[in-house]
């Protein structure tokens, strides 16, 4: 039986790769696959209808409220021209040194990527920044690299995804918080260290015919027109994660702060209610895809969770898991590059199914877990050319997706091995 579902999951991985299905659809009906495999029932307890279908979709309810919170705070900092103010005045304090306005842009992508995350996140940092880092000289593969390099900086504070680790794994927030602490220093090594190397590497390029403004939106407009955001204001990225971090405030209250500041301090009173209903109402578009994801991950977590599937798999898993430290670095290390793709490591695909099976079975404690999968996130999050942070990016800059996970491989690599490191120091 763990065979045949091994083989339903590469079945299912490889119709995320084709294209044949989307990956929500795909990991709904790898969920309810697996569970006819497993000898679920239809109904009653662990059955198809009640516990994969009935309690698995909204098994990952406060992540999709915190993704929302996120998008939500994401839109503000874009209408309230917050986003952009920050990267303006990098840009004006860099002047015409191309390192200097690179590590500025990397910054307020760090900042940004602790608020929001895909390609919000870039085109937050990244409207205003590539341009100006092409102006300057940087190449555009680097300008690209920079912006996502910079969110991937911050993902280890994103405090939408402390919520998805903490309901998928399902361990407390305050361990989530501990692990990313520790992964946050060799992220942010990676992303300085990317910048510092390949813009010397590559040198100082001038790209005169590449269009540096935008079409302005109306929002635009509006900014143009009102000028900069307050310096007070700048402060906003800041203020969920002090509120979690520092007074350990839980995830969508600290997320709901953010969005009653950022409101505040730009705002008048008798427009306050039309901008935060337009802001929530664009951040619902925005977090749509993730939150269909998340319904989709639910409902294969709790598939895999089953205790027909558990029996089934812990043998094949157990046997191809590694116990001993070095190994456990070595192993997990050289598999990075599944993850890449949707492929099968990818914590939001099947990956997360993956994790659910190694701490149903009791293979690895959940913290270790952890390690593997956010080490992964962190390569993801980055080099995959099919993320849409990564498009996006490299749209933007006049540049392949392709070309920017060559670039960044290398370094997020080292962050992924930080990370095993760290986990097998720690967890194991």
């Amino acid at each position: 039986m763990g065979i045949v579902i091994l083989i339903v999951m590469a079945a299912g991985v490889a119709a995320i790769l084709t294209k044949r299905l989307p990956t929500a659809f795909a990991l709904v009906l790898l969920g309810v696959v697996i569970a006819f495999i497993s000898g679920a029932p239809v109904t009653g307890e662990n059955s198809v209808f009640d516990t994969v279908l009935q309690e698995g979709a909204p098994a990952l309810a406060a992540t999709m409220i915190a993704i929302l919170l996120g998008s939500w705070l994401g839109k503000l900092l874009d209408e309230t021209g917050i986003a952009g103010t920050l990267v303006r005045k990098i840009v004006e304090f860099g002047g015409d040194r191309p390192t200097v306005v690179a590590l500025g842009v990397l910054l307020v992508s760090t900042l940004v990527g602790t608020v929001t995350g895909s390609a919000p996140a870039a085109m937050l940092a990244g409207i205003i920044g590539i341009p100006a880092m092409i102006a300057v000289g940087i190449p555009k593969v680097t300008a690209a690299g920079t912006i996502l390099m910079g969110i991937a900086a911050g993902i280890p504070f994103e405090l939408p995804v402390w919520q998805f680790f903490s309901s998928a794994l399902d361990m407390p927030v305050a361990d989530v918080r501990d692990f990313m602490i520790k992964l946050f220093p060799f992220a942010l090594f990676a992303a300085v260290m990317f910048v510092l190397v390949e813009s010397r590497r590559r040198g100082v390029e001038h790209a005169w015919a590449f269009r540096t403004e935008t079409p302005r939106t109306k929002a635009g407009e509006r900014r143009a027109r009102l000028g900069d955001a307050p310096w007070y204001a700048l402060l906003t990225p800041g203020v969920p994660l002090v509120l979690a971090l520092g007074f350990e405030l839980a995830i969508i209250p600290s997320l709901l702060a953010g969005v009653l500041y950022a409101l505040v301090t730009t705002t008048r009173p008798r427009d306050m209610n039309r901008r935060l209903l337009r802001t929530l109402y664009s951040g619902f578009d925005v977090a749509a895809a993730p939150i269909t994801l998340f319904v989709a991950i639910g409902i294969l977590l709790a598939a895999v969770k089953l205790p027909g599937a558990v029996t089934a798999l812990e043998p094949l898993v157990k046997a191809v898991s590694p116990q001993n430290p070095v190994l456990f670095v070595v192993v997990f290390t050289v598999l990075v590059p599944l993850c890449l793709y949707r492929g099968p490591l990818n914590v939001y695909g099947l990956g997360a199914g993956i994790a659910g099976v190694l701490i149903a079975a009791g293979i690895y404690p959940a913290v270790a877990v952890l390690g593997i999968t956010a080490s992964y996130n962190q390569v993801f999050g980055v080099a995959d050319p099919t993320s849409t942070q990564t498009v996006w990016s490299a749209q933007y800059a006049g540049v392949g997706p392709q070309q920017v996970m060559v670039r960044t491989l290398p370094y997020v690599w080292f962050v992924a091995l930080g990370g095993f490191c760290v986990t097998a120091a720690t967890a194991l």
